[in-house]
């Protein structure tokens, strides 16, 4: 696959990466992995020259790439380790997954409930050589029951209400980052503290297409 990441790209990554710093985005490694994955692989080729925008842009089946700051911010969020398990519900365009990817030492786990969506980007990360742990396709609100439980779970969509599915495929210890409310959602971070314990904490608001369910 032809993909190019010319001096001007890694340029302009080196330009996004200060403006993240200058936003408040402090984790080195997270700082490192967004300067590192070429954002305009992953946007509509219409759209490639503001791929180093800090903003969100539309791809295929109505929804976005999110924001960079906004993936460096859940990301942060996540506080990973080296050897994490990592659950992403809304596998999207790829480029949160190819940021998580650029970690080093995670096991990543992704799920996309868009078919269209779910066939591109599957596609695009065998010709880029990205390699997740699986890319699903299926409901997120069930997360992934069958490869539980996870260090680390990443909702990149806004949803009405905290699945309990995700919840309890969490380690003790494990932290859920989710996006919750209607047209506008709230950054909420739940720490499992217990078998039926969480520690949750809130980081101001957010606006991201929704969390939709998966049908037949």
């Amino acid at each position: 696959m032809n993909k190019t990441d010319s001096a001007k790209h890694q340029g302009q990554r080196r330009q996004l990466v200060k403006l993240l710093e200058e936003k408040g985005i402090q984790n080195k490694e997270v700082l490192t992995a967004v300067g590192t994955v070429p954002r305009h692989w992953f946007m509509d080729t219409g759209l490639e020259a503001y791929s180093y925008v800090d903003k969100a842009y539309p791809i295929a089946a109505d929804q976005t790439i999110s924001q960079p700051y906004t993936v460096a911010f859940q990301t942060q969020l996540l506080e990973l380790q080296k050897g994490d398990k990592v659950l992403e519900i809304g596998t999207g365009s790829g480029y949160q997954t190819a940021v998580l990817l650029a970690l080093e030492g995670l096991k990543v786990y992704t799920v996309e409930r868009q078919q269209q969506l779910f066939k591109k980007t599957a596609l695009l990360f065998k010709k880029l050589g990205l390699q997740p742990k699986k890319v699903i396709f299926g409901d997120g609100y069930q997360g992934l029951p069958d490869q539980a439980p996870f260090d680390a779970i990443i909702v990149t969509a806004g949803a009405t209400e905290v699945p309990k599915a995700l919840l309890e495929q969490l380690t003790i210890g494990g932290r859920l980052v989710i996006p919750v409310g209607e047209k506008d959602q709230i950054m909420t971070r739940y720490i499992r503290t217990g078998e039926k314990s969480f520690d949750r904490k809130t980081f101001g608001n957010f606006r991201f297409v929704p969390l939709l369910k998966y049908k037949n």
